[in-house]
């Protein structure tokens, strides 16, 4: 075995030993830390027992193992236990060692451990892991935020085991603090709206134009050949045609529609809210996991009220407008996501760079998809935009598809299928896009009971009226 190894990992469950293998195969010696002395051997058996991977359930004996600064990244559970593990190795550690926490923690969090171990002279940085298993041994999108010294010790590795986009590595130094967990938590939080929209023309799909799973299975695949060309699109058609295996027909048919979340979405959705940014389509795809959590309720309500039979519709040309709303929709939900991420970075002094952003993005998390790179060449093209609806390049997109997305919307609104993503993705479009909005009303409702004054549209100022009493 290696005298010193060149990584350290602690917490070997799939994501954690898929990891570590990723990075020995890389050329770097690996060390990996777990309690359960089970994880330890099943490491330790599929790195071949060679000099290149070795694990130990000892934390002590883990930490002494490892080249100076020790180079140490965390893959547990976000929350108590990222502290109580900080804690133990804190102990063993000495100044200039590095931590690296690639959980879904919340971004204070990350403020508060850094400062803790910075008194301790122990650096520490979150780190976003996105690709789920799979991406942690092929090759993940890694998002780091923290100190920009330490992670050059880390660099050549992350480098390495991250997933490449003709021939370049998602992964790059993003900012300081808790910027890396903190892009990954709105990464997630598009995540979620870009799930929820593809299950909602899977809904139209079927209901309205009859498609069965193979037909939804050809629909989808044909559509990641084109501009939808994504990680989510590309599975689900996988999905349509996976057989149950405890019955008969298509497994996507027996599971319940009750979707669980661990959270980064909700966290996206309230701290959008404190920043004063909208992402309705996020916002709702939060929502609708929750609905979805009241199945007896709904079934309850499901024979209370009746529901109109949906119309009859052309499949082709059917097929054809759900391609462009889906599209348009994709559109939106990153917009709002990037908008969010432009203001956090103002707000908490992130200094962000959403070109860099969006071109880590473009292979290896689940987000990623082919409308990437035309959002990396749009940051690219102006540092400054403040939103994506605003660049030059993306005018023609949405335009070209927002009205198949209207129609879809009336269509989903009269025949009783729900479409709150798409609806409200169109919503945020036409208000965004609206120079004149109907608040000057709610401006006049406030100053009227709460005297909370208003602005006016021909002159400078603020005001206040005597409303009359009627």
């Amino acid at each position: 075995m290696a005298d010193t190894y060149d990584f350290g990992l602690v917490g070997l469950g799939v994501m954690g030993r898929n990891f570590i293998l990723n990075v020995a195969d890389n050329g770097f010696t690996a060390f990996g830390n777990d309690l359960d002395e089970e994880k330890v051997g099943a490491l330790i058996k599929e790195g071949g027992n060679t000099d290149k991977v070795n694990a130990s359930s000892d934390v002590k004996t883990f930490v002494n193992a490892l080249a100076t600064p020790r180079k140490i990244m965390l893959l547990v559970p976000a929350g108590k236990v990222v502290d109580i593990v900080i804690e133990n190795l804190s102990i063993y550690l000495d100044k200039g060692d590095i931590i690296i926490d690639g959980g879904n923690s919340f971004f204070t969090d990350t403020d508060r451990r850094e400062a803790f171990l910075k008194a301790k002279g122990i650096n520490f940085f979150g780190a976003g892991v996105s690709g789920g298993a799979k991406g942690a041994r092929r090759g993940p999108s890694i998002m780091p935020g923290g100190s920009k010294e330490a992670y050059q010790h880390v660099k050549p590795i992350f480098e390495a085991v991250s997933a490449k986009y003709k021939g370049e590595p998602c992964v790059a130094y993003l900012g300081p603090k808790s910027a890396g967990n903190y892009v990954k938590m709105v990464h997630n939080g598009i995540e979620y709206g870009l799930m929820q929209l593809t299950s909602e023309i899977y809904d139209l799909l079927k209901k309205a134009g009859g498609l069965s799973n193979a037909e939804l299975c050809k629909t989808y695949a044909q559509w990641n050949q084109g501009r939808l060309q994504s990680f989510l699109v590309e599975i689900t058609s996988e999905i349509f045609e996976q057989k149950d295996d405890l019955g008969d027909g298509e497994l996507v048919d027996k599971i319940l529609d009750k979707a669980k979340q661990k959270g980064t979405g909700k966290w996206t959705s309230q701290n959008a809210m404190d920043l004063g940014i909208p992402v309705p389509t996020i916002d709702v795809a939060v929502s609708m996991r929750e609905i979805s959590a009241l199945k007896d309720e709904r079934i309850k309500a499901d024979k209370l009220y009746d529901r109109p039979t949906p119309k009859a519709v052309d499949k082709a040309d059917f097929i054809s407008k759900a391609e462009q709303a889906l599209y348009f929709a994709f559109i939106i939900t990153y917009a709002q996501g990037m908008h969010q991420l432009a203001d956090a970075s103002k707000e908490y002094g992130y200094e962000l760079e959403l070109g860099e952003i969006a071109k880590i993005w473009r292979a290896g998390c689940i987000i990623r998809a082919a409308l990437l790179a035309d959002i990396t060449e749009a940051y690219q093209a102006d540092k400054e935009l403040q939103n994506l609806l605003l660049s030059p390049s993306f005018v023609e997109k949405v335009q070209s598809t927002v009205d198949a997305a209207r129609e879809l919307v009336s269509y989903g609104s009269a025949n009783g299928i729900p479409l709150p993503g798409l609806s409200n993705a169109l919503t945020y479009f036409d208000a965004y896009t609206s120079s004149r909005l109907p608040l000057n009303l709610i401006q006049a409702q406030r100053d009227y009971f709460g005297s909370h004054t208003y602005e006016r549209v021909d002159r400078e100022g603020i005001f206040h009226t005597e409303w009359e009493d009627n």
